[in-house]
């Protein structure tokens, strides 16, 4: 079977393409983040929106929808005060008010699952609002 890994609580599969598109940007670099979101029908953990090298934080936030729950890695890139480069990568659960609360209770159950095949995150952000997911935020936890 194509799949990487079945959520046993809730019967979703985490598909291959997520796991590759999270190694390409944890490795080479190739992407700034990934949102993935849940598609019901199929009972799969899908790459919704890659973004490129080249994009930045405002691009992540400004690509999860107003109304409906997603999950997102981001690779923070930073300096540290002696001058070092470092990376951090981010999982973002992202639960919006305004969203319906069987979605909330499917990415809520399904939200291990999908962590344990991203082998590699370095902090976790729950947000229902997008200040709880803010830059500042982000670096403060980076530190």
């Amino acid at each position: 079977m194509a799949m990487a890994f079945k959520m046993a609580t809730t019967g979703m599969w985490v598909a291959d393409e997520c796991k590759d598109s999270f190694m390409e940007m944890k490795w080479k670099k190739v992407h700034r983040y990934i949102v993935f979101k849940i598609d019901e029908k199929s009972k799969l953990v899908t790459v919704d929106k890659v973004g490129a090298a080249g994009e930045g934080y405002s691009d992540l936030t400004a690509s999860l929808p107003d109304d409906d729950c997603r999950y997102a890695v981001f690779d923070f890139d930073f300096v540290t005060v002696d001058n070092c480069r470092k990376s951090k990568i981010f999982f973002i659960a992202w639960a919006p008010s305004a969203s319906k609360i069987r979605a909330k209770m499917l990415y809520a159950t399904s939200k291990d699952g999908l962590r344990r095949v991203l082998d590699g995150v370095h902090y976790e952000v729950q947000a229902t609002d997008p200040s709880e997911m803010g830059f500042d935020i982000i670096q403060d936890r980076a530190k």
